[in-house]
């Protein structure tokens, strides 16, 4: 009994550490999302009050933003995977709240699967982009480095993911979701 609750103990640690590391890179690409897009506005703002004679542009904005987003989304997503869930009771609604922990263990598995299945397809194109020397299209950056990091997010989201999958299967431990009516 003490083993088990301290393999639990572990396991909530454990989530809870990577929620933080993944919730810090899902503020860093926001912020960076946000100076981006302020920069992008504000020099086309200026450029349109000087008509053309201060003529400053963000190059490669609409790219920044886009691979920010990703990051921010993957981020966020294995950040906080075990508080996103909606349950519709239609086929619960009666069951004990063990068996529904149970059920949303398995249903976090799913997510392991996802997030495994990302993160495979995710690295060999980081493979393949770093072997081909792939670069973005408007600021030439190595497509290899991005597509390493958003697999990193996808596995965060299936580590996650199976740990909270095993909280719920073995240990019958649930969040509270959201509830669909």
């Amino acid at each position: 009994m003490q083993s088990s609750l301290h393999l639990q103990h572990i396991l909530n640690r454990a989530s809870h550490w990577l929620a933080l590391v993944c919730r810090v890179v899902a503020g860093i690409a926001l912020i960076g999302l946000l100076a981006v897009t302020i920069a992008d506005v504000s020099t086309r703002y200026l450029a349109r009050m000087t008509e053309g004679a201060i003529a400053f542009r963000v190059s490669g904005s609409v790219e920044l933003v886009s691979y920010l987003m990703l990051f921010a989304l993957l981020a966020a997503m294995a950040a906080n995977v075990e508080k996103s869930q909606v349950v519709v009771e239609a086929f619960s609604h009666g069951l004990p709240q063990t068996i529904k922990n149970r059920l949303q263990g398995v249903y976090f598995l799913g997510f392991m699967a996802l997030g495994l299945i990302l993160f495979i397809g995710l690295w060999d194109s980081a493979a393949a982009a770093t072997r081909h020397g792939t670069t973005t299209q408007d600021l030439r950056l190595p497509m290899g480095p991005i597509y390493q990091l958003a697999a990193v997010l996808s596995l965060l989201l299936g580590l996650r993911s199976c740990i909270h999958g095993v909280l719920g299967l073995v240990y019958a431990r649930g969040e509270e979701a959201s509830h669909g009516e």
